[in-house]
């Protein structure tokens, strides 16, 4: 969609994002009226409304009552680093990654076993839309505060009848999908990761503390074995305001 096709609210929005962060505004400093920005832009104030309340959810702008919408104080933002190093370390890749960040990692998750495998989880993981899966909820904390979302799908084809069926529960109970995976000697090769972003729906929201609309990064993970077959899907969001996710990717030195 080229520019001029962009909604108005968008193009206001983009406009005040650049003036923002070109400096003209600072930190603490409000922002002239809804009235008199949309007259600068030839626009009705509902359009300025809309392009504020869009600054708003991604944290370059605040409303005040009766005040006004100022100029946010940028928000501190941890670094989730993703990479081959995380499924070596032994137990919980999300545990490792808060200890390495001085935070305690904990979980609350749901499991159900049976749940038939829609279209898309069935064509990610080459099975038949239907077949049953075990399908697990996750929450995770750092320090107590939501940090991320995941859903985990992972055929019954290949875990049913072992102690690895329920991921929280058994042996296995704490340790990441590669482990567990490798308890039962399906050894995992590689995970393919797709980010893209997205706005957090009004459930998600509830579930991270954040405004519904509020940006996200959504990640789908596919881990494959070394037969080549995927094992296991998941679906992982991640709160914009809170965390930057950065990816590490290895490089074979010279030889």
């Amino acid at each position: 969609m080229g520019y001029e096709q962009q909604p108005p609210y968008v193009r206001v929005a983009d406009a005040l994002r650049w003036r923002i962060q070109a400096g003209e505004w600072q930190v603490g400093e409000r922002l002239p009226s809804r009235a008199k920005l949309a007259e600068e832009y030839g626009v009705g104030a509902n359009v300025t409304q809309r392009a504020q309340e869009r600054l708003i959810i991604e944290g370059l702008l605040e409303g005040r009552a009766g005040s006004g919408t100022f100029v946010r104080q940028p928000r501190k933002r941890g670094r989730m680093v993703r990479s081959r190093h995380r499924e070596t370390r032994g137990g919980s890749p999300f545990r490792a990654d808060m200890d390495e960040l001085g935070k305690r990692g904990t979980w609350d998750c749901h499991s159900e076993a049976r749940v038939p495998a829609p279209e898309d989880i069935a064509q990610r993981l080459g099975i038949a839309a239907g077949d049953p899966c075990v399908r697990t909820s996750y929450e995770f904390l750092a320090d107590g505060q939501p940090a991320q979302l995941s859903t985990s799908w992972e055929p019954m084809a290949i875990t049913d009848g072992t102690p690895i069926l329920l991921p929280e529960m058994g042996p296995m109970a704490g340790s990441g999908v590669v482990e567990r995976m490798r308890s039962i000697d399906v050894d995992i090769e590689r995970a393919i990761e797709i980010p893209r972003p997205g706005r957090a729906t009004r459930e998600q929201a509830g579930l991270l503390g954040i405004a519904p609309g509020e940006l996200v990064l959504c990640i789908e993970r596919t881990y494959i074995d070394t037969s080549g077959r995927p094992v296991e899907a998941a679906d992982i969001v991640v709160p914009d305001s809170r965390w930057e996710v950065a990816y590490e990717v290895p490089v074979a030195p010279k030889q």
